[in-house]
């Protein structure tokens, strides 16, 4: 008896033995199984059901990396870092988890580790160009964090659930409602996908009001939907009546394809869908993928992704276009994109913009990590071919999936799906915008002769703009003005002085024009506030200009001194309205008569070179000599007499200030002057008609006076006047703080308020 018990016994254990070995290897064959039907979530959990008892190190690493790849298949890489670097530490023989390891850490954004990373699979397999372009990648994708463009990138909480969420695209001509796709609950069927073994995805809508909030998304209404059936990528024409879809069926838990689909509006519900077969036989549409559709504003040319015969990516998806074919009412044979926008990885998501324009995404070109957003220009509309594509960087694109983008028609932001850092569920929707640069310039305009204390109240500054835009303010009291300014324009600001007074003085020169100021906003990436600050020379009783020779008691200009009378020239021209006193000043040491005959003689010279040879009219300019009369009277009070030069012990002293006293000057007679052959009042600069600089600091058709001489008249001393020289000249930009506008140029427009977006399938 004993023994019957103790045989039942063994018999017991090796049955439940048995059992228990054919359960466990079931498991991994169901997940071999379930891998193969691209069921990666099942099979991800089966693997690590079965791989507990396995004992066997090679098979067991090879478990570990199939559970990696079902994690890099369901796009989850921080699961898929952890498995693959498991995989390698068990020595599993597939060098291709070494590149995969190394995708996985530049999507975690571990970009130094992902360049190490990178640098073994480099090692191990140099014939692959992945490995090189993984570590450019890498690099660009930091630099490109470092360096984000301007677009401001938000989470679209209002819309987005724990699910998938993504692809959006408008479906009204208003651009207020939004479809997109979903893995949410209340989707048709309800039922679980054993792929990704979330809910299968729906197309959603939903319609902002006027301030702003979305409603609770809803399912499409009409035939679009399909119980069992994941509805993807989709896109909705400009006149809102045809929804262009994809639908990925399935048979008994495999994938038959995904194909496109295109439903016409019936009142408020979607009709009947028709598949789109694009003249392709049913065997041809039945072995390939045919997903994300986007047509042209006009309906004639459709892009979508495929992995058909004669894709660049092998297995992977290309791009195709399709000709819409009016007169039979059908869309042709696609034809590959090429390699311009096709690489030997993945494209998809594409979208065509109104302007023609193509955006899309891909993980073969240069990126920051899983799929980037790419845009290729059009640049022949006839043939539709597109330029070299380029990365929409950062914060656009992120280390993770960046795709399915749509723009709120010509306008600076729209919607895009990511599954970046700070998405609530698997993929969400996102919005963006490139907020308005806002720029401002401001300054002070002050007194040459008494410094910047000194204000200069109530002169004309005027800004004229590259794009054909003048502004003209008035310094306030304290000589300050204001100017807002426009983004990718030139500047040049002059000050004019009209009537400006400030405490010391009662009139001033205007600024020369060889002395405005020149700032730009081309090229700037970053909001930014500039300063130009200006001085003027008051027009006192005596105003130095440079020096003008003449010869040895002669009153012949030398032709050196013509450049000098040129900023004579050139302070008349930039001052229309003044009438001058040119005069000339002698030493004492000659009779008085000789003197003032010989200075008389040299005003006159200057006044006749004016007249003759610049054209100046004779009303505007009076000659006087002075002789000996009037000894300069030095900036501390003291007059320059033969008494006073006399009593200096040395006779280098009294030839320098005997120097000092034969001088040429100019005073300002009257303000008044008007030019009879102008067109307009000049004394009244009321229309400006600008001229429009070809670029930034254009000074085409300017007049500027020749190089200012500092040698004194007669061997005397130099001149201690000279220019109205601007006291910035420079545009500098203080940090923070923006000046409110006094002239305003058109302002930019407010930030724009986000409108949602959705994602393709």
């Amino acid at each position: 008896m004993k023994l019957i018990k103790v045989l039942s016994a063994v018999v017991i254990f090796m049955l439940a033995f048995t059992v228990n070995a054919h359960a466990q290897k079931n498991y991994v064959r169901d997940a071999d199984r379930a891998f193969d039907s691209q069921q990666y979530y099942n099979a991800s959990e089966l693997y690590k059901k079965g791989m507990a008892k396995i004992k066997n190190k090679q098979e067991k690493a090879r478990i570990t990396y199939q559970i990696a790849e079902s994690y890099r298949m369901m796009n989850d890489w921080k699961q898929a870092e952890s498995w693959y670097a498991k995989a390698i530490k068990a020595k599993h023989n597939n060098d291709k988890m070494y590149l995969y390891l190394a995708e996985a850490k530049k999507i975690n954004m571990k970009y130094d580790e992902a360049i190490t990373a990178f640098q073994d699979y480099q090692k191990l397999v140099p014939s692959d160009p992945a490995g090189e372009n993984g570590i450019k990648s890498s690099e660009l994708a930091q630099k490109w964090k470092d360096s984000p463009t301007r677009y401001v990138v938000e989470n679209m909480a209002q819309i987005n659930s724990k699910d998938y969420d993504f692809s959006p695209t408008y479906s009204d001509k208003k651009h207020t409602s939004l479809i997109f796709t979903s893995k949410r609950e209340g989707q048709s069927g309800s039922k679980i996908d054993p792929i990704s073994g979330t809910m299968y995805s729906d197309l959603f809508e939903t319609k902002v009001d006027k301030n702003g909030k979305w409603s609770t998304p809803a399912t499409i209404q009409g035939e679009v939907n399909s119980a069992l059936g994941n509805e993807g990528a989709s896109c909705v024409n400009k006149k809102g009546d045809k929804v262009y879809f994809t639908r990925c069926d399935q048979l008994k838990k495999k994938w038959i394809t995904c194909k496109i689909y295109m439903a016409p509006k019936k009142g408020n519900t979607w009709g009947t869908p028709e598949v789109i077969d694009f003249g392709l036989d049913a065997a041809m549409l039945d072995s390939f993928n045919f997903r994300h559709p986007t047509i042209s504003a006009d309906e004639s040319v459709m892009i979508f992704s495929s992995d058909m015969t004669g894709s660049m990516g092998g297995q992977h998806s290309d791009l195709w276009m399709s000709t819409f074919d009016k007169k039979t009412k059908k869309w042709g044979k696609p034809v590959n994109m090429g390699p311009t926008i096709n690489t030997p990885g993945r494209e998809g998501f594409p979208y065509l913009s109104e302007t023609g324009d193509l955006f899309f995404s891909s993980d073969g070109q240069l990126g920051m990590g899983g799929l980037d957003i790419f845009k290729a220009p059009l640049v022949d509309a006839k043939t539709w071919k597109f330029g070299t594509p380029e990365n929409l960087k950062y914060p656009l694109n992120s280390s993770g999936d960046d795709f399915g983008i749509v723009f709120d028609g010509k306008k600076d932001r729209g919607y895009l799906t990511s599954n970046r850092e700070g998405t609530k569920g698997a993929d969400d929707i996102w919005s963006f915008y490139l907020p308005p640069l806002v720029f401002h310039l401001a300054g002070t305009v002050t007194d040459c002769k008494y410094g910047p204390s000194v204000a200069v109240q109530e002169c004309t500054v005027r800004m004229v703009g590259s794009d054909g835009s003048a502004l003209e303010v008035k310094s306030d009291k304290d000589g300050k003005y204001k100017f807002d300014l426009l983004a990718e324009v030139s500047y040049v600001v002059t000050v004019f002085s009209d009537k400006a007074h400030s405490t010391k003085a009662e009139g001033y020169l205007n600024l020369p024009d060889k002395e405005k100021g020149k700032l730009t906003t081309v090229g700037e990436m970053v909001s930014k506030d500039f300063t130009l600050d200006f001085c003027l020379v008051p027009a006192e009783t005596e105003i130095r200009f440079p020096a003008v020779l003449y010869d040895l008691n002669k009153s012949t200009l030398k032709p050196e001194s013509k450049d000098s009378l040129n900023f004579l020239y050139q302070t008349l021209m930039d001052n229309p309205t003044i009438i001058i006193e040119i005069s000339s000043h002698t030493d004492s040491r000659a009779s008085n008569k000789y003197n003032q005959t010989l200075s008389q003689a040299r005003a006159q010279a200057c006044v006749d070179y004016l007249v003759n040879e610049k054209k100046i009219p004779q009303e505007r300019l009076v000659a006087k000599g002075y002789g000996e009369e009037r000894p300069l009277r030095m900036a501390d009070g003291v007059v320059l007499t033969e008494k006073y030069i006399l009593s200096k012990k040395t006779k280098q002293e009294q030839e320098a200030l005997f120097d000092l006293n034969r001088r040429s000057v100019f005073k300002v007679l009257s303000w008044d002057y008007v030019d009879p052959t102008a067109p307009l009042d000049q004394s009244q600069r009321k229309i400006i008609h600008p001229k429009v600089n070809a670029g930034a600091f254009d000074d085409s058709g300017d007049t500027t006076g020749a190089d200012v001489q500092d040698s004194p008249v007669d061997g005397g001393a130099p001149n201690p006047g000279g220019t109205a020289a601007p006291a910035g000249g420079t545009t500098t930009a203080p940090a923070g703080g923006t000046a409110p506008a006094t002239g305003t140029a058109p302002k930019p427009a407010d930030k724009p308020k986000p409108a949602a977006k959705p994602k393709q399938y």
